[in-house]
């Protein structure tokens, strides 16, 4: 913890040498070159190209304005109790802790044991193959069983039915190949979804119900949920340990600064004591 505020108070030590402003003398504005250096950099990422001494001297000009009146708000109090630049603050300095973090890349060990702990976040999804023909609940009505077990028969009955031209015309895909089950769910609904993990591959099966109507469906290929190997999911587990790390970093930097404050809440109606407490911890 003395290593972490240490490096914290480093970081701040050097942000504030930066942005720093000269408000030792208040009626004294000075524009460093390293400011000058700034604004020279913002208006070449802004236009591609350099500004001309006009134009450096509009950006000088703009700049001590805004100094003009920083200074004299802040003089005035105006940043207290305005909620945009209390969070604006908040959000800055919620930056800054975010980055105090250990550079060091995470070794392969390391990445190994987050997949372990963490399987659920990288295991491969479900996946399927399969092709489907379309009955529709108002073409058919009363006779829907009957015409779905007819068009069943001859589908089975054929070696390679032209599906293209059998069932009623809709918007749907015949053929659906190597889909992962979250988008076949999205697509025709859960209770499509959830049939076409318990139906054989191979054959013909239905009907099975969708958002749309009713479905015959072919199921070529299902491919299981595996836990992946770390080379094929290295980038993600990396990714995801150092946003883990990042929010760790930023939490325990929370409770640094927490720690040098006592909180008190007035009694009121709408707060439990027990949200009370929550609160101040």
């Amino acid at each position: 913890m003395v290593h972490f505020l240490l490096l914290g108070a480093m970081l701040f030590a050097a942000h504030g040498a930066l942005v720093k402003r000269d408000t030792s003398k208040p009626g004294k504005i000075v524009v460093s070159q390293i400011q000058i250096d700034h604004l020279t950099e913002g208006f070449a990422r802004t236009w591609l190209r350099a500004p001309t001494a006009d134009e450096l001297e509009g950006l000088i000009r703009d700049y001590i304005r805004e100094e003009v009146y920083y200074r004299e708000a802040m003089a005035m109090g105006l940043d207290r109790d305005d909620t945009i630049i209390r969070r604006r603050l908040q959000q800055k300095l919620e930056f800054l802790s975010e980055n105090i973090t250990d550079p060091t890349p995470p070794t392969d060990d390391e990445l190994h044991a987050f997949l372990q702990n963490h399987p659920d976040q990288f295991r491969a999804r479900r996946r399927l193959s399969f092709h489907q023909v379309y009955l529709s609940l108002e073409r058919h009505r009363d006779s829907l069983a009957g015409d779905a077990g007819d068009l069943l028969r001859q589908l089975k009955s054929s070696n390679s039915p032209d599906i293209s031209r059998l069932g009623d015309p809709s918007l749907l895909e015949h053929q659906f190949a190597n889909v992962e089950a979250p988008e076949v769910a999205k697509q025709f609904g859960e209770k499509f979804a959830s049939a076409l993990n318990d139906l054989p591959l191979g054959e013909w099966q239905g009907p099975v119900e969708s958002s749309y109507g009713i479905h015959l469906v072919f199921i070529d290929e299902r491919t299981e949920r595996r836990s992946p190997a770390l080379e094929d999911v290295r980038d993600a587990v990396r990714r995801e340990l150092l946003n883990v790390r990042r929010l760790e970093s930023s939490k325990k930097f929370y409770d640094g600064l927490r720690k040098r404050y006592t909180v008190e809440i007035e009694s009121a109606p709408t707060i439990t004591s027990d949200a009370k407490k929550s609160v101040m911890k």
